[in-house]
């Protein structure tokens, strides 16, 4: 009895045993927990495992769910691995050693969640799952509809009108549009009760891609014309990423009536006689009306708002108006405005005596200058383009020569550019022919050509001589004659020149020009060499001679000194008074010794020496 109870004691320590053995048996599977990939990319989901005990025999298991239900799509064990046929996916998953499942490439059906499933026999089973997030952004928004005129009207129970569509393609997931008017985002309204509002629609396409369309609505009113509008697409990309992309910005064509006529002369400063003048004519309102042009009360023909006038004259000043014909425009509205043209003139110059005018020497001329002006003008009288008067009168008082010549009278406005008259009159002076002073001429050397020039005033115009004659030209340079002559420089050209005579029917004038042989710079140069070293040697003659000179005087003093040390020399001298008597003289040999003292020192003593 004792033994029965002992066996089933152990049988069920046995059994309690084993079913502990197995309630502490598991399987710990770990994965990414979250996935981020662009559609197109390829993305590997890794899997791996624990087991609470050893055990040979275990199997991986990758699947989805779809449609609510599980189908597996990958797996591998002892005995072998494989890929499910599943629709939309075959073809693109590999299933690695280590059990990691690798998608190439991604496409959007891929955005949902993976589950590794590990069964092993001796541990039990477990799985966990990797949620995937595909991303696409869009394309660039594009927006229709917008180039439809949408009438403005001033009546608030009309219902809003279409005013654009904005669409945004092939995006994942799912983006959202805003409307932008003036950089200031539209708020989002749906209801259709509100004067501005938006209607979105989505399309799935056939990738799994969105297309995103959304209508704006609005009552504009005319200030919309001058508005900017886009709109912009908002989508999500990985990383925690907002992004956006704005379509091009536009305006809306709107059609208003008019409630203001502006009227301008388009010309820049002030309007002188032979212009051409434009005036333009507009409203505020869209599109622009018919327009109508009068001067004073008389109908003038116009072209789409613009009058222009040809050639103006002063009898186009006056006052002009012009009419817009906008029927729809409110009846309180003036739909008319005037402006005034002002033209600015100047007459054509008179001057008297009208020309040619006949003068001779010493008489005097009085030109005078008229005309008329709208402005204050100014008037000048110009030759030679030097002004010699700034009143409409000129005075030549003695006529001369020189005065002959075309005289200029030029009236201006200053305060019009452009608006100047001017008139010409001719002043011919008579008289005997006067030659300008003569420009000498030189050659290189006898026989050699020279040419020179003989000019001269006078009326008629003078006929020149040449002594001796030459190869001879005229030219005539306002009202003065220039003779030129090219001819040999003979020996009795250079020395007595060449004599140019002009004379007419009142006298004669004659002139004589030089003609010398250049300096040749070389020789001249030479020259003052030759000079320079004559100079020097004279001066280094006058050295020699003085040296030569000192030496000789040196010689002979020292031939004296050597005589008068070999001979003896008498040293006469007064006796002094305490020596004897004053009249007493002393003659006494001198030693050479006192000889030579006597010569090269004067004695401090009483003492002559012959």
């Amino acid at each position: 009895m004792e033994r029965a109870m002992l066996g089933r004691v152990g049988i069920c320590c046995t059994l309690l045993a084993l079913a502990l053995q197995v309630c502490l048996a598991s399987v710990m599977v770990k994965v990414t927990p979250e996935v981020e990939v662009i559609k197109g990319e390829t993305i590997k989901l890794p899997c791996s495992y624990t087991t609470s005990a050893p055990d040979s025999s275990i199997m991986v298991l990758w699947s989805i769910e779809d449609s609510g239900t599980r189908k597996q799509i990958a797996y591998k064990s002892s005995e072998g691995s494989g890929i499910e046929d599943v629709s939309g996916m075959k073809g693109r998953l590999t299933m690695g050693s280590d059990s990691s499942l690798t998608i190439s490439p991604v496409t959007v059906e891929d955005d949902r969640a993976f589950f590794c499933q590990v069964t092993a026999k001796a541990s039990g089973f477990s799985e966990n799952k990797t949620q995937v997030k595909v991303f696409f952004a869009p394309e660039k928004p594009v927006v229709k509809g917008n180039d439809q005129a949408i009438a403005v009207s001033h009546d608030t129970k009309i219902s809003s009108s279409e005013v654009a569509k904005c669409i945004s393609r092939n995006a994942f997931p799912q983006p959202h549009i805003i409307w932008f008017k003036d950089a200031m985002p539209v708020p989002k309204e749906n209801n259709q009760k509100n004067e501005t509002y938006m209607r979105p629609s989505v399309v799935k396409e056939a990738s799994g891609l969105y297309t995103l369309t959304s209508t704006l609505y609005m009552q504009p009113v005319k200030a919309d014309a001058r508005s900017v509008f886009h709109c912009t697409v908002v989508y999500k990309m990985p990383n925690n990423q907002t992004k956006q992309e704005s379509s091009d910005k536009f305006n809306l064509l709107l059609l208003y009536s008019a409630e203001n006529v502006f009227f301008q002369l388009k010309n820049q400063g002030p309007i002188k006689e032979g212009d051409n003048v434009l005036m333009k004519c507009e409203t505020d309102g869209n599109p622009q009306p018919e327009f109508e042009f009068y001067k004073e009360d008389k109908a003038l023909n116009g072209l789409k708002g613009m009058l222009e006038m040809k050639n103006v004259t002063r009898e186009h000043a006056g006052t002009y108006r012009c009419e817009a014909l906008d029927f729809d425009a409110l009846e309180d509205v003036l739909l008319s405005k005037t402006l005034n043209l002002s033209v600015h003139y100047l007459d054509p110059m008179a001057v008297t005596p009208e020309g040619p005018l006949y003068a001779a020497i010493g008489d005097t001329v009085e030109f005078q200058c008229k005309t008329k002006s709208s402005d204050k003008y100014t008037q000048q009288w110009i030759k030679d383009s030097e002004v010699l008067s700034t009143t409409g009168v000129l005075t030549l008082q003695p006529v001369t020569l020189a005065n002959a010549g075309v005289y200029i009278c030029v009236g201006e406005v200053p305060s019009v550019p452009g608006l100047q008259k001017q008139a010409n009159v001719s002043l011919v002076v008579t008289g005997a022919p006067a030659i300008d002073d003569p420009v000498n001429g030189f050659v290189d050397k006898e026989g050699g050509m020279v040419t020179l020039k003989c000019s001269a005033f006078g009326h008629p115009a003078p006929q020149f001589t040449w002594t001796p004659s030459g190869k001879e030209s005229v030219t005539v340079v306002g009202n003065k004659v220039i003779s030129t002559v090219t001819l040999e420089a003979s020996a009795a050209v250079l020395k007595n020149g060449v004599i140019c005579e002009a004379s007419n029917d009142y006298g004669r004038d004659i002139k004589t020009f030089k003609v010398s042989i250049k300096s040749d710079p070389d020789k001249a140069s030479d020259s003052n060499a030759v000079n320079r070293v004559d100079k020097q040697q004279g001066g280094s003659s006058a050295v020699v001679i003085a040296v030569v000179v000192c030496v000789l005087l040196l010689v002979v003093l020292v031939a004296m000194l050597y005589f008068l040390s070999t001979t003896k020399k008498l040293s006469c001298g007064k006796k002094n008074k305490n020596n004897g008597a004053s009249g007493d003289i002393k003659c006494e040999k001198t030693s050479e010794k006192d000889n030579e003292e006597s010569v090269l020192f004067k004695n401090n003593q009483n003492t002559e020496q012959c």
